[in-house]
């Protein structure tokens, strides 16, 4: 038995490029000689070898054959199905012949960089152009493509750690989709002494990995190909030529075509560079088998810090008892019946029963009781080709668990996935606009100017000695100085601001309540952003929309009334002026009639006085309510344009983001 190394060096390429070229154009010359009916043992030999050519593996695997193939014994390959010799040495050339390894001395590996620089390899390619890349359809591709748009939507709303794993499962996706889709890669992990090795030896047919009681025994993950066009699948695992394997060819080797095994280190063990091997490998893997034996199944390192976590892998997770042959009777049942309990408890989905779900044996990989039915399985596993869409698709599943406190509505307050309305309502609306019209005093405003309307109405039709009078008086009052009227307007800006500042925190805390902590953050500095500058724009609308300009509107009566005014005073004056002429002797004697005017003048005066109060009572109160109308109108506008705006504008952005977020989750695409 011979497990054959891979030495495949990219560097190579090229060589054997020009090196398949010349084969080529020699066997064209040996062909038209054969035409011309001068076959010979050399054409012949060269015959086989353009045979041979084209069945070589074209993984980048490096596949020797020996001397005797050149000469005529070796036979066609096919899929998964040639077998391997070593490559002459420098001793040498190998007595094995290339079409029967059932003698060869076992663990052997054979090539090395010198040999692999010399030798002519032809038919060789890299795993994207031999082989069939991975393709995600229908709702898979739907999510990725969701989640590709959910974390550009987020990248200024949420820290890069936050998304650093939706990241990852995206990089990841669009590696493994360039890579071969013929291929499932598998890893097997266990903890020290669970038998992985041997179970790796027992699945390809020859010792491939170390064995032995030694603790740790794997140092780094060794990996087997079945078939070519794997080998951009293993150095994206970053596992070396070195480590490299091919399993023993025979007829069980179709079984597993397209598999490529991984022997992982101990997950438990002493050295750290180990268990950091096995984490990042089993990042990459399309499924994994976990083997476990009677002693540490039931291990809390396993469970807690393995099984648990990817509890939602189990469509690509095998879990094996490994060791049964060590228990007696029906113990081996019943230590398999604890297992399934107890992944049961971690949240893992048994495949029993035809439901999609981990797979659970029991085995013997020393004496291969249990074997073929775990290779049956995995043969089934990776002739479906599922396992790398399955695999994306439960990271996805991951991702989206992981970020959904920052993107489900309700999680940041409540922490639970009830539904929460978003948005302000009207009410919300309403009243940060009463707020913005208290702030900028749009009802003081209203009754201001309702009292400038009356006063303009008592100018004009009230009687001239009542208006001479209350000049008087205002001259006579005393005059304010300015800093008590300053000290004032001063308290009164600060009051405002204030206001102004309280309604913002109030309609911010409101549009993001139910909102996720980070969205719910970005409402909030949305609404602080859009307050700055709010007071003094308020102050500005309070001197050009608060004060109307020009005088007040004058009604239909008002004339009337100045008429009838003047008129009463006309009377006054006559009557006073005849009275005088008649006490100066100018005018004949008669008190009744100049008495009857002045008496006319002086009452009628204020009664055409009190009667244009009382009428302009309602047009004032009008006049008042449109000057508040006005100024509220105008403030709410600027509140609208300034924080309401820019918070509807971050609550639409978390809208999108979240239906982003349901697509992910596969709620809108499944």
């Amino acid at each position: 038995m011979t497990a054959v190394t891979d030495h495949t060096e990219h560097e190579h390429e090229h060589e054997r490029e020009r090196d398949h070229g010349r084969e080529r154009e020699r066997d064209h010359g040996r062909e038209r000689e054969r035409d011309h009916g001068r076959e010979s043992d050399h054409g012949r030999a060269s015959g086989d070898a353009r045979g041979g050519s084209e069945g070589v593996w074209d993984d980048g695997l490096i596949a020797r054959r020996g001397g005797s193939a050149r000469g005529g014994a070796a036979q066609g390959g096919g899929s998964g199905g040639e077998a391997y010799a070593p490559a002459e040495t420098s001793s040498g050339p190998s007595s094995t012949p290339s079409g029967d390894l059932s003698g060869s001395s076992s663990g052997t590996s054979f090539g090395s960089p010198s040999s692999t620089s010399s030798s002519t390899s032809s038919g060789t390619s890299s795993s994207t152009s031999s082989g069939v890349s991975t393709a995600y359809e229908g709702p898979l591709r739907a999510r990725l493509d969701a989640l590709r748009e959910l974390v550009g939507l987020s990248r200024t709303r949420l820290d890069s750690a936050t998304l650093a794993e939706a990241g990852r499962v995206l990089d990841e996706a669009a590696t493994r989709r360039r890579l071969s889709g013929r291929h499932t890669v598998v890893a097997i992990a266990g903890a020290t002494g669970s038998g992985k090795s041997t179970l790796f030896n027992a699945l390809a047919g020859v010792t491939i990995s170390e064995t032995g009681v030694r603790r740790p025994t794997t140092a780094a993950p060794i990996g087997c190909s079945w078939t070519d066009g794997a080998a951009g699948l293993l150095d994206r695992l970053g596992i070396p030529g070195r480590l490299r394997r091919r399993p023993l060819q025979g007829p069980d080797t179709s079984t597993l075509e397209g598999l490529v095994l991984i022997d992982l280190p101990d997950h438990d063990s002493a050295v750290g560079e180990h268990r950091a091997h096995v984490d990042r490998i089993l990042a990459l893997v399309d499924a994994v088998i976990w083997v476990v034996d009677p002693e540490k199944y039931a291990d809390a390192m396993l469970h807690e810090r393995y099984l648990r976590p990817m509890a939602g892998h189990a469509e690509v997770t095998f879990v094996v008892l490994n060791q049964v042959d060590r228990l007696p009777g029906d113990a081996a049942d019943q230590v398999l019946d604890d297992l399934r309990r107890l992944l049961d408890e971690d949240g893992i989905a048994l495949g029993e029963h035809g439901e999609p779900g981990a797979t659970v044996l029991s085995l013997s990989a020393l004496t291969g009781e249990g074997v073929g039915e775990l290779r049956d399985s995995l043969g089934q596993f990776t002739k479906e080709r599922g396992a790398a869409a399955r695999r994306i698709s439960a990271d996805l599943d991951a991702a989206a668990d992981r970020l959904w406190p920052v993107y489900a509505a309700g999680s940041g307050s409540h922490g639970s996935r009830g539904g929460t309305r978003i948005g302000l309502s009207e009410e919300a609306r309403e009243e940060f606009a009463d707020r913005l019209a208290d702030a900028v005093g749009a009802a003081a405003a209203g009754q201001a100017a309702e009292r400038a309307w009356r006063r303009h109405a008592g100018k004009a039709c009230g009687t001239p000695w009542l208006r001479l009078w209350r000049w008087y008086e205002a001259q006579r009052a005393p005059q304010n100085f300015g800093w008590p009227v300053a000290q004032a307007l001063a308290d009164e800006e600060a009051t405002a601001r204030q206001r102004v500042e309280h309604a913002v925190r109030t309609v911010g805390d409101e549009a993001a309540s139910g909102l996720p902590q980070p969205w719910g953050q970005a409402v909030r500095e949305a609404a602080v952003r859009g307050a700055e500058g709010l007071p003094e724009a308020l102050d500005q609308l309070t001197v050009t929309v608060g004060v109307p300009e020009g005088r007040p509107p004058r009604p239909g009566w008002w004339p009337v009334a100045v008429l009838a005014q003047a008129a009463m005073t006309l009377l006054q004056v006559v009557g006073g002026l005849w009275l005088v002429a008649q006490i100066i002797g100018v005018a004949v004697p008669n008190l009744g009639v100049p008495v009857l005017l002045m008496l006319a003048g002086i009452v009628g005066g204020p009664c055409v006085e009190w009667g244009s109060r009382m009428a302009a009572r309602g047009p004032a109160r009008r006049y008042g309510l449109d000057a508040e109308r006005r100024l509220r109108e105008a403030a709410a506008g600027c509140g609208r344009a300034r924080v309401l705006d820019p918070v509807a504008a971050e609550l639409l952005r978390y809208l999108e983001v979240r239906e982003q977020y349901v697509r992910v989750t596969g709620a809108a695409v499944g």
